[in-house]
């Protein structure tokens, strides 16, 4: 078995990180300077303060993203400060240009306050032409991501946003594979974290949009058990998701709420799920334990407990639900829309069309792979697309 853990660390120790600065023009004479720099650039910053509009065509503005985090929530180790996110945030930047060609900078903040996290973002944003934020703890994710929905570019809390267009788009390839209408499902969710509320948004919005049936009911879990409006205990999210789901007003656990229900969605810890509950679980049961780096429950026992389909976040397992297959595109299609914001007909769209570009699924294979070059593409057109048709 590949030790990736030790192989990583000795890769990032031999390149002292994966990311480099790169010119685009050349500097081999006096004639390239003055066109680069003084003299000829200072019309430029002319054109630009004449018509701020047309930074994106003069400037890396056009086609770059700030990856910003406060390292406060890091994959699925804690809050262990901006410089230990910064191997992350390089990441995602290697591989916002690789998938989908666009220059993205990390940038760490050494705050974790809420107010200087918006400021900062603000101070910034002449910069770049969307910014996506990233291992940021909740409930103050949602309210960062809302205060900044004002700068005029797009603003992509991922592990929100990413997370929920991969699940809607393995979702609608499971219920092709299961032959269930997600009208006649009860979908339930463990875990209410960033993630979790992002997956449950989407599809309720969907639904509210009239873009997609809307489940026959949506059941949230925390560690506490099933949220439900008489708990006195909820954070402004869950008493919305409360509120907007679980219809049949169910109270209990997470094995209460699973018992018959025809779809498991975990963004919670390892373990949490046993056999037992699969086997309760609705005939053919789509089963995604996407904790990582262990799952709710390990997918050769979801399968032996009835699971017909079964996802996970790891790239070593079949279907794996990867972020990696939203936010390139979606940063994509959204630059190349001049888009101002993201909205949810952008995100429903291109879920969609992730989950289209798998003509034919099978319970091993409902997504595409993380590795394909033209998924990011597809996504983008349909991105872009959306952002034309809803006004974005």
């Amino acid at each position: 078995m590949t030790d990736f853990d030790a192989e990583s660390l000795a890769l990032h120790e031999k390149v002292h990180g994966k990311l480099a600065v790169a010119s685009k023009v050349p500097l081999a004479t006096r004639h390239d300077l003055s066109l680069a720099y003084t003299p000829g650039v200072a019309d430029v910053c002319l054109a630009i303060a004449d018509d701020p509009s047309r930074a994106r065509q003069l400037t890396i503005k056009g086609n770059t993203v700030a990856v910003v985090s406060d390292g406060s929530a890091i994959l699925g180790i804690g809050n262990l400060g901006p410089l230990a996110a910064l191997p992350v945030m390089e990441g995602k930047a290697i591989l916002f240009k690789e998938f989908a060609g666009v220059d993205a900078f990390p940038i760490c903040l050494d705050t974790q306050d809420t107010d200087a996290i918006v400021a900062a973002v603000r101070a910034i944003a002449p910069v770049f032409g969307g910014v996506n934020l990233e291992d940021i703890s909740a409930p103050r994710c949602f309210e960062i991501e809302s205060r900044l929905s004002d700068l005029g570019i797009p603003v992509f809390h991922d592990d929100q946003h990413g997370t929920a267009i991969v699940v809607l788009a393995a979702l609608l390839s499971a219920l092709r594979v299961t032959n269930k209408d997600l009208g006649a499902c009860r979908v339930v969710f463990n875990g209410s974290g960033a993630s979790a509320v992002g997956c449950a948004r989407l599809i309720l919005s969907a639904a509210e949009r009239a873009m997609l049936p809307a489940p026959a009911d949506l059941v949230m879990c925390d560690s506490k058990g099933i949220i439900h409006l008489d708990r006195t205990d909820l954070n402004e999210a869950k008493r919305e998701l409360a509120n907007r789901g679980n219809r049949g007003k169910m109270k209990g656990q997470l094995a209460d709420a699973m018992r018959g229900a025809d779809v498991f969605i975990g963004l919670s810890q390892a373990n949490t799920v046993t056999a037992d509950m699969v086997r309760s679980m609705a005939k053919d049961p789509v089963v995604f334990a996407m904790a990582n780096p262990t799952p709710e429950i390990m997918p050769d026992v979801a399968l032996a407990a009835g699971a017909a389909v079964v996802g996970s976040g790891r790239s070593d397992l079949p279907n794996q639900i990867n972020n990696v297959l939203a936010f390139p595109g979606i940063f994509r299609g959204a630059l190349d829309a001049g888009a101002r914001t993201i909205s949810d007909e952008m995100k429903i769209e291109a879920a969609r069309a992730l989950a289209d570009y798998v003509k034919h699924p099978t319970a091993d294979h409902i997504l595409p792979d993380p590795l394909d070059r033209d998924v990011a593409y597809v996504v983008a057109r349909a991105v872009a697309a959306a952002a034309k048709s809803s006004g974005a």
